[in-house]
């Protein structure tokens, strides 16, 4: 799109910078460690002086005076140290505060009780997540969020453009850890899954698919080598996608890190989708999962949200486009990071059309 230049300029004007402040940076340091080591040579100079001017009138002897400057160089010797390691130590210092703080957040390091398979309850009390603004200060992106929902439903989570929608899947998931409130899956809290055995139990599709180096086959089986054939071609008929793989070169053996054959985005979606649904896992959630999709592949999806349903899967779907959420039962509408409605699809899309469809007066056109 013509941008190599400006990018090529806008990241030199970015490194000419930093190199600009790398030398400024530089410049202090070396001008604090030349001005210590100017002092401690002063002093110990000033030392060897007055020890000299005593030992010539005789009250002290030569010995005491080089006793009293190698002592010197040595007391001053930490403070060059000091100096010279500084950055070393305020790495050392933020390095220090970042694991300390990773640590309280972390769960325990105790190993966790193998809990059941869940059924699929979800439930989200309060819920809030903050960020860091560039200004340094913590902002909510989501505040109070509240719902709840049982096996077998599905949930569609509309709302503009950075309104929280994928922050929240990312909570939904276990990628992120509320700050405030709590996420359960059949009551218990993810701190008190083992990490490996929650992700058994949840299917992610993100918004942006990143499928890894190796096969269709090892992609849609997590790379897990106990996973049987008959459950990759499962999963795969399940979203919709076996039909398309077996059109592939190798089919289910077609290499994608090979770099012989290149998924379109729809493809590459459609192959996450059978991934995220692998043995039907009991809590679901797809963030933006048509947004590379032809009518085919929404018509797909849609068979595979009606399926999971049945299947007694709780289904959580972000969705922009109306045809994500055709199967689902119930609406939660986000807005600038706070929940605007929850409901059932038909209450809450009749509460949001209605809001659109008649906005509210301004002071002239009332005065009119």
């Amino acid at each position: 799109m013509g941008m190599v230049g400006h990018i090529s300029r806008y990241w030199q004007d970015i490194r000419n910078k930093a190199l600009g402040h790398g030398q400024l940076a530089g410049g202090r340091s070396e001008f604090i460690t030349a001005l210590t080591k100017a002092t401690r040579m002063l002093v110990q100079s000033g030392i060897l002086a007055l020890g000299a001017y005593l030992a010539i009138y005789q009250e002290i002897t030569p010995g005491t005076m080089i006793a009293a400057s190698i002592l010197a160089g040595r007391a001053l010797a930490p403070v060059d140290m000091a100096v010279g390691n500084w950055k070393n130590f305020i790495r050392a210092r933020q390095a220090y505060h970042r694991l300390s703080k990773t640590l309280t957040q972390k769960r325990s390091l105790s190993q966790p009780v193998q809990l059941p398979e869940p059924k699929g309850h979800l439930t989200i009390n309060a819920v809030s997540k903050l960020t860091d603004s560039a200004a340094g200060e913590q902002r909510p992106i989501l505040q109070g969020i509240n719902f709840s929902l049982n096996p077998g439903e599905a949930l569609g989570v509309i709302g503009p453009s950075a309104s929280g929608k994928s922050s929240l899947a990312k909570l939904l998931v276990g990628l992120w850890m509320p700050d405030k409130g709590s996420i359960r899956l059949d009551g218990a809290s993810y701190d008190q899954w083992d990490r490996d055995q929650l992700g058994q139990y949840i299917g992610y599709l993100p918004q942006s698919v990143e499928l890894i180096a190796g096969t269709i086959k090892e992609n849609i089986a997590r790379f897990d080598p106990e996973v049987t054939d008959d459950e990759i071609i499962a999963a795969a008929q399940l979203a919709g996608v076996h039909e398309l793989i077996l059109k592939l070169p190798d089919g289910y053996a077609t290499d994608l890190g090979s770099g012989h054959y290149i998924l379109s985005g729809g493809q590459a979606q459609r192959i996450a989708l059978a991934r995220a649904v692998l043995r039907v896992p009991p809590l679901v959630v797809l963030d933006e999962p048509n947004a590379n999709l032809d009518s085919e592949g929404d018509a797909a999806l849609t068979r595979t949200i009606e399926q999971l349903k049945e299947q007694g899967s709780t289904i959580v779907v972000m969705a922009h486009r109306p045809s994500a959420i055709a199967a689902v039962g119930k609406i939660l509408m986000l807005n600038d990071g706070l929940q605007v409605e929850f409901g059932p699809k038909e209450e809450v899309l009749s509460k949001v059309t209605r809001v659109v469809t008649n906005p509210p007066l301004s002071a002239a056109q009332q005065t009119a």
